[in-house]
C-alpha cells in the first residue's frame, strides 16, 4: 500500500523516524543498518517501505534500499519470525552478511544477532536457502568482478556446494579471466 515515502526528516528515535510528507507526519521503524545511514534531522529522506496490519496495529517499516525491503519480506515470511524479529536481523547484519552466512550456512553468525537462537538461526539457513544466496550472494561481493561471478556459477553448475565454490574463488586475483579463473579453482580444490 505504501511503499515509498520521501519527505523531510523530523525526528530520530531508535528504531523510530518520523518523517513528514507534506504535512502528514508517518512513524517508521527501520533497522539501526538504515538508521545510521540517514540525513540529519530537517533534511530530505527517502525510505523504501513495507507496511503491515495487524489487529492491534498498522505498522510502517523503512528501508535504505530496496535490496534490505527484499530480505525484510524473505525473513517475515519465514513461520516464527515476525516483523520484530527480521528487523533485529537487518539491525544485526547487513544484507551482504546475512547472505554470505546463508550461502556458507553459518548459524554461528545468525546466533550473534539477540533475539535469535541456535534453532530459529538452522530454521533461516534452511528456508532461506536459494532464495537470498545465489542472487544476493553474488551481490554481496564475494565475487569481485564478472569473470569472478562466472567462474562461481561453472563451479557451481559443476556440482559443487556454495561454500566449496566460494572459498575456490576467494583467493582469486582480480582480473583473471573465466578461463583461467576455472583452471585455478579447480586446481585449489584439488588441494582441499
Amino acid at each position: 500500500m505504501i511503499g515509498r515515502l520521501s519527505g523531510v526528516l523530523l525526528e530520530k528515535n531508535p528504531p523510530q523516524v518520523l518523517v513528514d510528507c507534506q504535512g502528514v507526519g508517518y512513524e517508521v521503524d527501520v533497522p539501526m543498518s538504515t538508521f545510521y545511514n540517514l540525513p540529519h534531522t530537517g533534511e530530505r529522506v527517502t525510505l523504501f517501505t513495507h507496511y503491515v496490519v495487524r489487529e492491534d496495529a498498522h505498522l510502517l517499516f523503512g528501508f535504505g534500499s530496496a535490496n534490505e525491503r527484499a530480505v525484510f519480506r524473505q525473513l517475515i515470511k519465514i513461520t516464527g519470525v515476525g516483523a520484530r524479529t527480521a528487523l533485529s536481523i537487518l539491525s544485526g547484519m547487513t544484507v551482504n552478511d546475512l547472505a554470505q552466512a546463508v550461502t556458507l550456512q553459518e548459524a554461528g553468525r545468525l546466533v550473534k544477532v539477540p533475539g535469535i537462537g541456535k534453532k530459529t538461526a538452522e530454521r533461516l539457513l534452511l528456508e532461506l536457502k536459494g532464495k537470498l544466496g545465489a542472487d544476493i550472494g553474488v551481490a554481496a561481493g564475494t565475487p569481485h568482478d564478472d569473470a569472478q561471478a562466472d567462474v562461481l556459477n561453472a563451479l557451481l553448475a559443476l556440482g559443487y556446494s556454495d561454500k566449496e565454490a566460494l572459498i575456490a574463488i576467494k583467493n582469486m586475483p582480480a582480473g583473471t579471466s573465466v578461463s583461467d579463473g576455472i583452471k585455478l579453482a579447480l586446481k585449489a580444490l584439488s588441494k582441499a
